[in-house]
């Protein structure tokens, strides 16, 4: 009885992880496809600046620690993520051979001591989430309250902090009871199967709860909470790829190939440059070939912006920290740098799905400009940087909001009357400014005569 119940755990084991595989590899191959579905761009050059970004804004969180204490707390439940999956690696190795603390044997006293440092780890996961969860469910920090901020993005915040603490409260039960099954010689199965490893330092604070419960009892429960956890593992791992945590994994690529350009330079359009360089008598190899024809100036919807700008919007943590700095919204305008990005993630899925189903050549009749972003959030924009200076993963919503402007002057011709005045001066005068350029240094004249 002993062996089939092992052998049937090993094969619900196996398959439980078939399907998670499956259906994480499915959505990783929906959301590259659906980043791929922007135009090239060019992010390979300089290898080890990018190296450096990296290690320093998704690894090392430079940009969280702006708020020392919360960046703390975030940094202890990464941490956490990352070193506790040395566990969760013996979980599933167990999982798969039918044993128990597989390790245990190999490392010997120095085996305890790392579980006893994984559970203060997982202490500090669990004082963290409850304290995210207070800050967001009871309005403390505006930011997590904007407009944008709907049922489902709180919802999403939620239940990924509940889920962790979830987590770690299982691990606990499951070590305390392990710990108590270990000192029970009523039996073989017992003996065989639960090592003695002894006692962690906080999950032994629970031992007294369960300590007078019968051994059938303790091994019931501690079975639970095993397959708890796990079960609980996988599925959050599911969960993250339609979630704004899928951040976790896509910080790393998206701080590496963020943009190396000092912030508040803005790309100019190489169809336009190549243009103005024709009309100059300027001819290049490189100018030949970005005057071919493109099918729009600037970005109406999401296959118009480039990769880079897609694979930013699922990057998004929706931390708010952009919104929460930008003038715009600061003075009650409609703007949120926040909300350009998750609307482009939304679009994003919505189109790539349609394509999925109907080809790429489908069209739905919507797009991201004017279903999604309004022309009243674009324009408030003042350019100023501050929306990507503020975000801990090097996101670019100006660059969308930039691409948007350059499809509404270039092929809408609507910009507001004032931006109209200005543009016919700089290509008269070459300068904002209503007066020819002949005329520019009269004010120098003047100083002189003084």
């Amino acid at each position: 009885m002993e062996l089939f119940i092992s052998i049937f755990q090993q094969l619900l084991f196996v398959a439980s992880l078939a399907v998670t595989s499956w259906l994480v590899a499915s959505r990783v191959r929906r959301i590259a496809a659906n980043i791929k579905l922007g135009r090239s761009v060019e992010r390979k050059d300089q290898p080890q600046k990018r190296l450096k970004n990296m290690l320093l804004m998704a690894l090392g969180q430079k940009k969280m620690f702006d708020k020392p204490l919360v960046g703390l707390m975030h940094f202890v439940i990464y941490a956490a993520f990352i070193i506790i999956n040395i566990e969760v690696l013996e979980i599933l190795l167990d999982g798969l051979l039918g044993t128990h603390r597989l390790f245990a044997p190999y490392l010997g006293s120095l085996y305890q001591w790392l579980i006893n440092f994984f559970e203060l780890l997982a202490l500090g996961v669990v004082v963290s989430c409850i304290i995210f969860l207070l800050r967001r469910n009871l309005k403390i920090v505006p930011r997590f309250w904007s407009r944008e901020m709907t049922r489902w993005p709180r919802l999403d915040a939620n239940i990924i902090l509940l889920a962790e603490i979830f987590l770690m409260l299982c691990l606990f039960t499951m070590n305390a009871t392990d710990s108590l099954l270990q000192t029970r010689s009523d039996s073989h199965y017992i003996a065989a199967h639960y090592p003695s490893v002894g006692s962690f330092w906080v999950s032994g604070l629970l031992t007294p709860l369960f300590s007078s419960l019968p051994t059938y009892a303790l091994l019931l429960l501690e079975r639970v909470a095993w397959w708890l956890h796990i079960l609980g593992i996988m599925a959050f791992a599911v969960y993250i790829t339609y979630s704004k945590h899928l951040h976790i994994a896509l910080a790393f690529p998206n701080t590496y190939f963020s943009s190396l350009e000092p912030k508040g330079k803005i790309e100019n359009m190489p169809v336009v440059t190549a243009e103005v360089k024709s009309m100059l008598g300027i001819s290049s190899q490189n100018t030949q070939a970005n005057s071919q024809e493109i099918g729009r100036f600037g970005a109406k919807d999401v296959q118009d912006l480039t990769w880079k700008n897609l694979m930013d919007a699922y990057s998004c943590t929706e931390c708010g920290r952009c919104t929460a700095v930008c003038p715009a919204n600061i003075t009650g305008k409609l703007l949120s740098p926040r909300k350009i990005v998750m609307d482009t993630r939304d679009r994003l899925e919505e189109k790539g799905q349609l394509i999925a189903l109907y080809g790429k050549d489908y069209d739905d009749g919507k797009s991201l400009y004017g279903d999604y972003i309004t022309k009243e959030e674009v324009m408030a924009c003042t350019t100023c940087n501050a929306c990507v200076e503020a975000c801990p993963v090097n996101i670019n919503p100006l660059d969308i909001i930039v691409q948007i402007r350059q499809y509404i002057a270039m092929e809408e011709a609507a910009t507001p009357t004032s931006w109209n005045a200005m543009f016919a001066n700089i290509e008269n005068n070459a300068a904002p400014w209503a007066f020819s350029a002949s005329d520019r240094f009269n004010w120098a004249k003047e100083l002189q005569e003084e």
